[in-house]
């Protein structure tokens, strides 16, 4: 008879998952919910041993304090313990094609000091690299802490950049930049891991960090500049298999005889509706304007040219953002950037196409908003991107383990 007596194959046994450690109780403790050894200990399972041990190595690294006395249910009163965002800092750049914005951040990613300047991106990797490492600097020495405090330093690059390298890749508007190592750079001169990620996809992780945590999935679209988007889905950066998702910036929407998108195609949305495609338009027209900004400063004396090509801008995007509605299903879309700066126009195109043209399905919760966090949403998401790298509970029972 063919066949297998099952009796002689047994199945391997179940492997147990590992318990908890320390890191898996640091991240119960990052809500800033001061906890008794016994609170954590029903929480993960553990044997009250086990967790005092841990709270132990916690205490030691700095990272979580006493927090008072909870209330007695009879004898002495348990100690409580919490996190201290305090114990280390982080150094967060934001980059854009002419501007830089720097700042250092606790653990909860709370902005402690900040500057920005205008910073031409196309100078080159080592001085707008420099200028972050020492400008880091300056605002470190500014809230009396020292390099010896960084959990690590976050930077966004305003083009593609392959995230497990950190180096941009074919960045159009970053000659110089391509595959540069930009961590090994920074690392030479200051301690602490260095993450990079496109500007977007930062943009996208700090505006849900700070006002949309309770979301699951959200779209970040940035009209500056240029154009791109940010995914977030199932609460983390969607980046794709090379980092390219959310590159909508180079979708087609004006057919094979539309203006000469600078990635060497035609018809791109950048090229017919991001800030420097605005301007170029409105010069043609007879109406000085050379970058975004322009734009809206015209939009904001009344410019009605400058109005009505934000309006179309907002259409044009819409069109886009209806296809990746209809594809990804997200509960908010952020409007950000600086064509978001100029009112409600952008914002109103964007929604008219929308919420037309996309499944009734999808819209049936859909929010379409502008940005809430403004300039500093990219320096908040590079804060995060390293401490969610940093605070990771696999790397915080390395750090206890030695």
């Amino acid at each position: 008879m063919l066949g297998t007596n099952p009796r002689s194959h047994p199945e391997p046994a179940a492997t147990a998952p590992p318990s908890p450690g320390a890191g898996t109780l640091l991240q119960l403790l990052r809500d800033g919910v001061p906890r008794t050894r016994s609170e954590l200990a029903a929480v993960t399972g553990l044997a009250r041993s086990t967790v005092t041990q841990r709270v132990d190595a916690l205490l030691a690294s700095g990272l979580i304090g006493p927090a008072g006395e909870a209330a007695s249910t009879g004898g002495r009163p348990p100690t409580t313990f919490a996190f201290r965002p305090e114990a280390r800092v982080v150094i967060a750049a934001d980059l854009g094609a002419t501007h830089g914005r720097l700042a250092v951040t606790d653990l909860a990613g709370a902005v402690l000091a900040e500057t920005s300047a205008d910073l031409d991106i196309a100078r080159g990797p080592d001085p707008v690299l420099d200028w972050v490492v020492a400008r880091g600097r300056d605002l470190l020495t500014g809230l009396g802490r020292d390099t010896g405090d960084l959990l690590g330093i976050g930077i966004g690059l305003p083009g593609p950049v392959e995230h497990s390298t950190g180096r941009a890749v074919n960045p159009p508007i970053m000659p110089g930049w391509d595959g540069f190592d930009v961590p090994g750079h920074v690392s030479n001169r200051l301690p602490g891991s260095v993450l990079v990620d496109n500007d977007v996809n930062i943009m996208a992780l700090g505006e849900h960090f700070a006002h949309w945590r309770d979301h699951d999935h959200l779209l970040f679209v940035k009209a500056a500049t240029g154009i791109g988007c940010g995914i977030i889905s199932d609460r983390q950066v969607f980046r794709g298999a090379q980092g390219a998702a959310g590159d909508m910036g180079h979708i087609t929407v004006a057919g094979d005889d539309g203006p000469a998108c600078r990635c060497g195609n035609t018809g791109c949305l950048e090229a017919v509706a991001s800030g420097a495609a605005i301007a170029a338009e409105l010069t043609r027209q007879g109406i000085p304007a050379h970058s975004a900004r322009d734009v809206v400063e015209l939009a904001r004396a009344g410019s009605l040219p400058a109005l009505q090509a934000i309006r179309q801008a907002g259409r044009d995007i819409g069109e886009v953002l209806a296809g990746a509605v209809n594809l990804l299903n997200p509960s908010v879309v952020v409007i950000g950037g600086s064509l978001a700066l100029a009112g409600d126009h952008l914002l109103a195109g964007v929604r008219e196409v929308v919420y037309q043209r996309s499944l009734p399905l999808a819209t049936q919760h859909l929010r379409i908003v502008q940005s809430r966090t403004g300039e500093r949403g990219g320096a908040i998401g590079a804060g995060v991107m390293v401490i969610n790298h940093g605070l990771h509970p696999a790397r915080i029972d390395r750090l206890v383990a030695t």
